[in-house]
């Protein structure tokens, strides 16, 4: 594997599958209560510009569980970019740790790290991506249906850095992804231009719409997120208008498989864009997915850290 994970294309399809074999033997180890310290005495530093509930908390309960140590670092400890160059902090922290993961605005600030870092870098978001949700997510999907080869994924919502990941992942792993977005609202064009070279080598797809019935025709699985992200306040009124038609609700569903998954990465607008009926209902799979944020990561720590 490569050092860093700063992209979820980073990783061939053989590597996520070994990550999600590993992630899985980790998960059974936490159940039976076995220890399972790979990590023992590793120390990560996590660099946070944005609040977090999920990421902080699995990164740092997955180092302890792994043996290692987790520093966190609050966006008004280091003042990145601001009080210290970034390239002077990825050398510093080189000296100190042996991994940084890092929950940015600008994609840069990752790469930069990554760049000027001589220990393993981690993406733990991104304004350009979301690697690690990805990883939690297509866990997930393996749980719960077994093969990803010939399986339908339908994404309804915001072309957002979570969308970016999964269209590059689905890509790489032979799925069949639909990308649903009001019109303005696409990914960008050379994500999806990556993303449908990769299904090309893999016998996947990556296909765009604007209709969400049709984009979540006969799906096995449906995903989608907030229709604001953090850092998009200032056009929450205008997305909230934009996006009306694109709710993940019951009326949905019953355009998809009958045993359709409904995936969403956390936070919810509850009301927005999913349903409380949908989003708590049976065909919900995203406190799994949530869950599965701290062992598909430990996994990825091991690999890269270990």
């Amino acid at each position: 594997m490569r050092k860093d994970l700063v992209s979820i294309a980073d990783l061939t399809k053989e590597e996520m599958l070994e990550l999600f074999e590993l992630a899985i033997e980790m998960k059974d180890k936490v159940k039976k209560g076995v220890e399972h310290h790979h990590l023992k005495g590793k120390v990560l530093a996590m660099i946070f510009e944005k609040p977090s509930l999920r990421t902080r908390v699995t990164f740092e309960t997955g180092m302890y569980q792994l043996g290692g140590y987790a520093i966190y670092l609050a966006p008004q400890d280091i003042k990145l970019g601001q009080r210290e160059s970034v390239p002077d902090v990825a050398r510093n922290l080189s000296r100190w740790v042996d991994g940084i993961m890092a929950r940015t605005f600008a994609h840069k600030t990752v790469t930069d790290l990554a760049e000027n870092a001589t220990i393993p870098v981690i993406n733990g978001l991104s304004d350009l991506e979301h690697p690690c949700q990805i990883l939690a997510d297509f866990l997930t999907i393996k749980e719960h249906k077994g093969d990803f080869e010939g399986l339908k994924l339908a994404w309804v919502g915001d072309g957002n850095n979570v969308c970016n990941s999964l269209m590059l992942a689905s890509g790489i792993l032979g799925v069949h992804m639909t990308v649903t977005t009001p019109a303005g609202y696409e990914p960008p064009e050379d994500i999806v231009k990556q993303a449908q070279e990769l299904a090309q080598k893999s016998g996947g797809s990556i296909t765009l719409y604007n209709d969400p019935f049709e984009g979540v025709k006969d799906a096995d699985v449906i995903y989608t997120d907030v229709w604001a992200s953090m850092g998009q306040e200032a056009e929450r009124e205008k997305r909230l208008r934009d996006f009306q038609g694109y709710q993940v609700n019951s009326k949905l569903l019953e355009n998809a498989k009958n045993d359709v998954i409904v995936m969403h990465c956390l936070p919810a607008h509850r009301g927005e864009e999913i349903t409380d009926d949908v989003l708590d209902g049976p065909h919900s799979v995203v406190l799994d997915e949530a869950e599965n944020r701290l062992h598909a990561q430990k996994a990825l720590l091991v690999k890269l850290m270990g």
